[in-house]
């Protein structure tokens, strides 16, 4: 077996066959996905979620559940593979993330803003004193200059997505996810004033 043919859920190749089996209208193929790809979409979350510090109102299946909420209003995706599904899913559960935290600040104006750290860090090699929104909005002037190697960054550093799982979302080559990598994490450290990874 592959190291992205995890034991997760259904075998790959058999969803992958059902997925293109189905009609881009099809009802239900969303929900379907939700039901077979639970463990996964979870396994998603948590990797999310461990990337931030402290006590969070969110759990992985909350996360999960919020972020399914947002994908089942996208009735015209025609979802092409697993890791096309994980990858949209960790989008929304980055946006979700990002939201709920702008929206503390909001609520805490009149008070000290305390960042919110993340752990894992030490994989863009940046500071551990980077918020969630300091780092999305480095991504987001990523996204603007490479939207390929933001896209590696979203997938591998917030979806907690291998390589191969990301070459198979983005249907690149493996090599080129770890190029992607390597120059996204220039990229960020340069913008978030950290110290250069070996």
């Amino acid at each position: 077996m592959q190291a992205n043919e995890r034991q997760h859920g259904p075998d790959l190749a058999e969803l992958t066959q059902w997925l293109s089996d189905q009609p881009a209208d099809a009802p239900g193929v969303g929900n379907q996905l939700f039901a077979l790809l639970y463990d996964e979409l979870r396994r998603v979350a948590r990797a999310h979620l461990r990337r931030e510090a402290g006590a969070h109102t969110f759990s992985p299946t909350v996360l999960s559940h919020e972020a399914w909420l947002r994908l089942a209003d996208q009735s015209r995706t025609q979802w092409r593979n697993r890791g096309h599904f994980l990858a949209v899913a960790s989008l929304m559960m980055r946006r979700i993330l990002v939201n709920h935290e702008l929206a503390r600040r909001a609520d805490k104006r009149a008070a000290e803003l305390v960042p919110l750290t993340l752990s894992g860090l030490d994989q863009l090699a940046l500071p551990p004193d980077r918020d969630l929104v300091a780092v999305h909005e480095a991504l987001l002037g990523l996204e603007q200059v490479d939207p390929r190697a933001a896209k590696v960054v979203e997938l591998r550093f917030f979806g907690g997505l291998e390589n191969e799982e990301i070459a198979e979302a983005l249907a690149i080559s493996p090599a080129t996810v770890k190029r992607d990598w390597s120059l996204a994490r220039a990229w960020l450290h340069r913008e978030l004033g950290g110290t250069p990874a070996a």
